[in-house]
């Protein structure tokens, strides 16, 4: 299996997550929410917004065009610390979830 084929299923079991806790039907940004110089958007955007409109469309064009990966992919951190309050099941899903793309950009 390519590092293309290997992301493209991450990035489908981190959106089938998302969605089996609940975290992926978020209102979409409004445009300049998208001009943030921030990391992970996170003065404009919540964490579930920004993996569902930003993070997961980008990765997914890499995978279409059969692009260079990043040199690292570190998300998984702060998804921890996003759901830090959060149930323990859903913080552990979620952030698994995530470090498996974290592993495979980084890897691959």
């Amino acid at each position: 299996m390519t590092t293309h084929q290997e992301l493209e299923q991450a990035l489908e079991n981190l959106e089938s997550t998302l969605r089996s806790v609940d975290l992926w039907n978020t209102a979409r940004p409004e445009p300049e929410a998208f001009d943030s110089r921030e990391p992970f958007c996170v003065d404009t955007m919540a964490l579930p917004q920004w993996l569902r409109y930003v993070f997961i469309p980008r990765l997914q064009a890499l995978v279409d065009a059969r692009a260079a990966m990043p040199a690292t992919c570190q998300v998984a951190p702060a998804a921890e610390a996003y759901l830090k309050d959060s149930r323990t099941s859903t913080r552990v899903l979620v952030v698994s979830a995530i470090a498996e793309v974290d592993r495979v950009v980084t890897e691959g």
